[in-house]
């Protein structure tokens, strides 16, 4: 027998319309989705740089960290019931969701008709940057913090060790945080601290402002940093700095450096700036302490960041990020596409960072004195 439709023909390309529509809005955000995560993960560097876990249904993680033991001789006889100060002594760390960070774009319909290249595309890669640099400066000055603190275990008879800061050249101008030699005694110095803490050497990394990390490449004719066999092609290509001492090294816009993200110009730090660099370079550090607005963890405010600090060298246990909502996309479809002809494309993420174990972080630093706790 055959099938009879109760719908009508037009009733017919109405529904053909709205799929056809539904098909090309779905196309649209798997295109946009690609795109916004691809710009996400190829400028997120923290990320897989420090602990991080995946948290449901909640609005914290614990992380527990443990402190020492000692090992002791036994006398016979004697029943064998633990270490006698009840170590290893335990600290627990909660590490809470901020509030939903966003970012979005309004793409007019019609302006994507006039358009000679794909605006949504391009659009969306911006948003991934967007989200991806905000990531990484929460968790690099939640490394920061943990560099200035003491161990989170506290138990008698028992010293813990806390974070390390050391001093970037030996005067009191910022120049010295660009010196290659000052940095890479810097580095030696940081590998011995976080050795004689008994940190892993697994996972140790370094992330420096850029103009450092070129200070470094350019002086590899004398400090025999890059493998002479790659030398031509690792200088040409500005990734030839592999590793000092066993730490990794990063470039990033994204880190606190003298007082602001990633570069500064003027003062005592030795640099020009090179023409017209725009308000974006050397954007000047936001407060984000837990009174700031969206924040529910400590990031502390741009006076208790400071203007000396110049470079992070950790491990993957010195700080921890919890995700809650991973990156995603959202775009508006229907009605309201409609009635504003045009769509709100949105990137999202639900995530917090903080130190775990201070032992695990240093801070490098300009001038007299390291840059107080916080």
């Amino acid at each position: 027998m055959a099938f009879q439709s109760s719908t009508n023909p037009a009733q017919l390309t109405q529904l053909g319309q709205a799929n056809l529509a539904g098909d090309t809005r779905a196309l649209y955000l798997k295109l946009f989705s690609g795109e916004m995560f691809k710009g996400f993960q190829h400028n997120t560097i923290a990320r897989d740089l420090i602990m991080k876990r995946t948290l449901k249904n909640g609005k914290s993680l614990q992380f527990i960290y443990t402190g020492r033991t000692k090992s002791e001789f036994h006398t016979p006889g004697n029943s064998i019931l633990g270490d006698t100060n009840n170590a290893p002594p335990v600290a627990e760390k909660t590490i809470t969701i901020d509030d939903l960070l966003i970012s979005s774009a309004f793409v007019y319909e019609l302006d994507e008709v006039l358009a000679h290249y794909d605006l949504r595309s391009e659009i969306s890669r911006k948003i991934g940057y967007a989200l991806a640099e905000k990531y990484d400066r929460l968790a690099f000055r939640a490394v920061a913090r943990g560099a200035r603190q003491a161990s989170p275990v506290s138990a008698t008879n028992y010293v813990e060790p806390g974070g390390t800061q050391i001093r970037v050249g030996s005067t009191t101008n910022d120049s010295d945080a660009y010196v290659a030699a000052n940095l890479v005694a810097a580095f030696y110095d940081a590998a011995a601290a976080l050795d004689e803490k008994g940190v892993s050497s697994d996972g140790r990394v370094a992330v420096l402002n850029p103009r450092q990390y070129y200070e470094l490449i350019q002086a590899v004719g004398s400090n025999g940093l890059v493998n002479r066999d790659a030398q031509g092609t690792a200088l040409q290509s500005g990734q030839g700095i592999i590793e000092i001492a066993g730490i990794k090294i990063f470039k990033s816009m994204n880190i606190p450096f003298l007082g602001k993200y990633g570069t500064a110009y003027g003062g005592t730090t030795g640099q020009t700036s090179p023409g017209n660099t725009g308000s974006f370079v050397g954007e000047t550090l936001e407060d984000a302490s837990g009174a700031s607005t969206g924040i529910n963890n400590d990031y502390g405010t741009a006076a208790e960041v400071g203007s000396k600090s110049c470079g992070l060298i950790f491990q993957k246990e010195a700080a921890g990020m919890v995700e809650a909502i991973g990156p995603q996309v959202q775009v508006t479809s229907g009605d309201v596409s409609v009635v504003y002809q045009g769509d709100v494309m949105l990137g999202r993420l639900a995530c917090g960072a903080d130190y775990l174990n201070p032992a695990a972080a240093v801070e490098l630093y300009v001038g007299a004195s390291a840059p107080s706790a916080f």
